[in-house]
């Protein structure tokens, strides 16, 4: 069984047991978090929702929270003498996925 959720503006796959990475959350870690925003549950007997399936969950518990790798972002403009280097890391939050309520 799997199922399609939003989080931070994206769409996951996720499926029991599964890690993700998704956009930080405001969750304490070691504590579970429940997503209402379920698109699409899958398996034997497929479910679509308009847009979300009605009461259907997806249950996750909170591994940890973190920062991505560096992203480095060079401007410049030649022959103008303009350069501007910045750098970026993005936070995030890993789940593993415990159970998916229909």
């Amino acid at each position: 069984m799997y199922a399609v959720i939003e989080t931070g503006g994206k769409q996951l796959r996720v499926e029991v047991g599964q890690e993700i990475y998704v956009e930080k959350l405001d969750v304490e870690a070691e504590q579970t978090y429940t997503f209402e925003n379920v698109l699409m549950i899958g398996g034997e007997k497929v479910k679509i929702g308009k847009p979300y399936v009605k009461g259907a969950t997806v249950t996750a518990t909170v591994d940890k929270h973190g920062k991505g790798s560096k992203i480095i972002v060079y401007k410049y403009e030649p022959k103008k003498h303009y350069h501007r280097k910045n750098g970026h890391r993005q936070p995030y939050t890993k789940l593993t996925i415990k159970e998916i309520n229909v």
